[in-house]
């Protein structure tokens, strides 16, 4: 569903060019949910935008179904394929639009018909009720907001969610939601997902396989169950897994 294949990506043209993402490859199988890991500033926040088209300087292979993607924008049909949910879902909701108007207007420029229908499915599959149609971003909770964030990518009908630290921004005791959430919708739509995150046990619940990112470069690639038993080849990847079961334990 994916390749990505010398991928560098970078800000800035010399002598002040920063290389955000060094030589990054790695492969996503149709229905296969697969993580970025690293701490901030690795690079895979980056990745994920350089694949939706938000970062234009780049240069590499990006392959989505087997079409190669270039620097231009991204057009409609690649935006019927791939959907992207972000870190704050308050930030990427406008203000002074009603859920109802998020999702009509995302379904009209999709080319979709039975809006009205549409829209209460899509509240109806991301656990929110009818009742929630007419509400404004402020009337909603992080959880809530986070949950029509994923209906309004779904309305495109997307194959692939690219998922930006999707519950960092949210309490601890919604997260859990969300990423079940997360994982239904993938079982029942048969999604692939490419997910960013920096906390271990979340790839865990959420992913088959996953990339370790330092300093721009995937240093490593492991599948979840070494990731469990941690099992990681670089010391690098150790390091996090040992500074997360220490943060788990603690909590």
């Amino acid at each position: 569903m994916l390749t990505v294949a010398d991928l560098d990506v970078w800000f800035g043209q010399p002598p002040d060019r920063v290389d955000a993402v060094k030589g990054a490859g790695f492969t996503v199988a149709q229905g296969e949910s697969f993580g970025l890991v690293g701490e901030s500033g690795s690079g895979k926040s980056t990745i994920l935008r350089a694949i939706a088209g938000l970062i234009p300087t780049w240069s590499g292979r990006i392959e989505v179904d087997a079409k190669p993607l270039s620097t231009d924008r991204r057009d409609r049909a690649f935006f019927k394929t791939v959907q992207m949910v972000f870190q704050d879902p308050y930030a990427s909701l406008h203000p002074r639009h009603s859920v109802d108007a998020v999702l009509a207007e995302t379904l009209r420029l999709q080319g979709m018909d039975r809006i009205d229908q549409r829209i209460e499915q899509l509240l109806d599959d991301v656990g929110l009720g009818r009742g929630f149609r007419f509400r404004y971003p402020h009337q909603l909770s992080g959880g809530q907001r986070q949950r029509v964030a994923i209906a309004r990518a779904l309305a495109a009908e997307p194959r692939m969610l690219l998922l930006d630290e999707p519950t960092s921004a949210l309490d601890v005791s919604v997260q859990a939601e969300i990423l079940n959430l997360l994982s239904d919708l993938r079982a029942e739509h048969g999604l692939t997902y490419l997910m960013v995150s920096h906390d271990l046990s979340v790839v865990g619940h959420m992913c088959d396989r996953l990339a370790v990112m330092q300093h721009g470069r995937i240093i490593e690639i492991m599948g979840v169950g070494d990731l469990r038993a941690g099992r990681g080849r670089e010391p690098y990847t150790r390091q996090l897994m040992s500074a997360s079961a220490g943060y788990s334990a603690q909590g």
